[in-house]
């Protein structure tokens, strides 16, 4: 049985990508650190906790010794943009130097194939001209949370050049569906929808700024990608993975207010408003769909109709 070890698999991303791999038969060894575990763990007999830390070098180097993997996936991380300007001295410590650690522990245990989640927020104020992203495009980092996911990449280029530590880095676009904590703008929309559908909500749907366009893919679309990198993608490259396609927050809302079938009245919200840098930004998938054969399957409004479902579901 092929031993895979997860960081972040209590988050968003990481849930989804335990339930894969435990349905195809992996055995699944997830650093747990209770304080931020944002979903419940699995009740799977192939699923071994294994509680820690990402800046505890020593206890990151025993649970790797333990798990002895032959791939990893580390998303484990502060996944807040906003979080990061409140601290960023521990953005940076957790999101670089813990994947500096991960980086170390993989080192004593084989040099198993790592995955490292980076992030798409390392690009900002991009002209029409800039456009699409690829992985050639140079990061412009606009907050700390971007430097620190910046930094974590780098690492990773660095240990395949210096150790020939397999490393691949994923720089996915924004993700959505079910899962998803608010502070992000589907769960943020489709869980105000969903009191107003049980009426704990009058019918207004407070937003901000809906002129940003984004890259938008599934969350179970995404996964299924850093699976298929860990299986065909080449040690020492990054891959973005996105959609290709540039959605409207406007087309999001409207979407999710006709999956709802309710009447809302929509109010612009000075405290949800912020000005925008990047009023436009998407991705080329190219390269991961030329090496890996992976595109998204999963339709914007069914990822948009799972995620309303879900906080109806949480509300009952």
């Amino acid at each position: 049985m092929t031993r895979v070890f997860l960081t972040g698999v209590t988050g968003f991303a990481g849930s989804h990508l335990v339930d894969s791999l435990l349905d195809d038969g992996y055995e699944v060894y997830g650093l747990v650190h209770p304080a931020s575990s944002h979903q419940p763990l699995p009740d799977h007999e192939n699923f071994i906790p294994i509680a820690g830390d990402l800046t505890d070098r020593a206890g990151l180097k025993s649970a790797f010794s333990k798990a002895n993997p032959s791939i990893v996936y580390h998303l484990g991380g502060i996944a807040s943009p906003a979080q990061s300007w409140i601290n960023p001295a521990q953005t940076l410590a957790i999101n670089a130097g813990g994947t500096a650690n991960v980086l170390e522990a993989a080192m004593i245990t084989g040099k198993p194939k790592v995955i490292a989640v980076t992030s798409a927020l390392l690009y900002s104020s991009l002209r029409e001209s800039d456009l699409p992203v690829d992985e050639e495009t140079p990061p412009s980092p606009s907050h700390p949370y971007a430097v620190s996911k910046w930094t974590a990449g780098i690492l990773t280029m660095l240990y395949w050049r210096r150790y020939s530590l397999p490393v691949i880095e994923a720089r996915p676009f924004n993700h959505i569906g079910p899962r998803q904590a608010r502070g992000f703008v589907v769960p943020d929309f489709a869980s105000q929808l969903a009191k107003i559908s049980s009426g704990e909500l009058e019918p207004v749907v407070k937003v901000g700024n809906l002129e940003a366009e984004r890259d938008f893919t599934d969350v179970r679309d995404i996964v299924r990608a850093y699976r298929m990198l860990a299986e065909s993608g080449s040690p020492g490259q990054s891959y973005l993975v996105c959609s290709g396609i540039p959605v409207s927050i406007q087309h999001i809302l409207n979407t999710l207010i006709k999956i709802s079938g309710i009447d809302v009245e929509v109010i612009k919200d000075p405290d949800r408003y912020r000005p925008l840098e990047t009023p436009m930004i998407y991705g080329n998938n190219t390269k991961i769909n030329r090496e890996t054969g992976w595109q998204p399957n999963i339709p914007l409004e069914k990822s948009l109709s799972d995620a309303y479902i879900e906080w109806r579901a949480r509300d009952k």
